[in-house]
């Protein structure tokens, strides 16, 4: 008798009529998120974008946890989600490093939670700290790298956990214009070399258009999903900015986001 084998996850993360509203102490409710339903397969490169305001974030959160579902449903390779969880690395805006601690025991602390041997810990952390390019800084102090290196050492801490997942909220929105520049190339090099799912919020359109396979366009508050964009370009081209085929796809999307961000004003 031959054992039968599972099909294959076709969707990773799925979201389901989910709608989010803040109550906060004082003053009235908010209608963050309003019937989001969306669908994302393993190994999939997804940004989502949209202006200030429209519930991109607060999606990320619901999909990592950090919120209760109230309305709808969000399911992780089938399974509800019921909190944070190590199959989804979160990667922040403003690097959440410890200032305490070095570069190495910064990459090392999610390892030191999943109780590693301390030379298991170290081999991966040096592994992870060289992919996104920090060999040399390894006994640094946050406050002695730039933007740019502390979003590195954010990231390595996150993919050293190896989780399946990660969730990036405008990681790079804080760096200036270079360094974001080389950041995205980084990231790309790194979900090529990695079968990571990435779920990546930003405002820009470039970056977007940029890094994702396809592009979810947001509504004004409350945040729906107002389009699906799939971006087909060859990344490995240095000069993809200047290509008729990126300006055609930034066009496109910048015509989508344009009114939803004069609604949001």
């Amino acid at each position: 008798m031959v054992e039968s084998k599972e099909p294959p996850v076709k969707h990773q993360i799925v979201v389901e009529a989910l709608s989010h509203t803040y109550r906060p102490a004082r003053g009235r409710e908010v209608l963050a998120l309003e019937e989001v339903s969306l669908a994302i397969a393993p190994r999939e490169f997804v940004a989502l974008l949209g202006p200030s305001g429209c519930g991109k974030s607060t999606l990320l959160y619901l999909i990592g946890g950090f919120l209760p579902v109230e309305r709808g449903a969000i399911r992780i390779e089938g399974a509800p989600v019921a909190g944070p969880g190590p199959d989804r690395g979160i990667v922040f805006q403003h690097f959440a490093l410890f200032p305490w601690r070095t570069v190495r025991a910064n990459v090392r602390y999610g390892l030191e939670k999943l109780a590693l041997a301390r030379e298991e810990q170290e081999r991966r952390a040096q592994a992870f700290i060289e992919l996104v390019g920090l060999t040399g800084f390894e006994e640094s102090y946050p406050s002695q790298l730039s933007g740019g290196m502390k979003q590195r050492a954010a990231l390595a801490r996150t993919l050293a956990v190896d989780p399946k997942m990660l969730l990036m909220d405008e990681p790079f929105g804080a760096l200036d214009a270079q360094t974001r520049s080389l950041m995205q190339a980084e990231l790309y090099a790194i979900w090529q070399r990695t079968p990571k799912t990435v779920l990546f919020v930003t405002h820009d359109v470039q970056e977007a258009v940029r890094l994702a396979q396809r592009v979810v366009v947001m509504s004004a508050r409350p945040g729906k999903i107002k389009a699906t964009v799939d971006i087909a370009l060859d990344r490995a081209d240095p000069h993809i900015y200047r290509s008729p085929a990126f300006a055609e796809k930034v066009d496109e999307i910048w015509n989508l986001v344009r009114d939803e961000a004069i609604k949001a004003q």
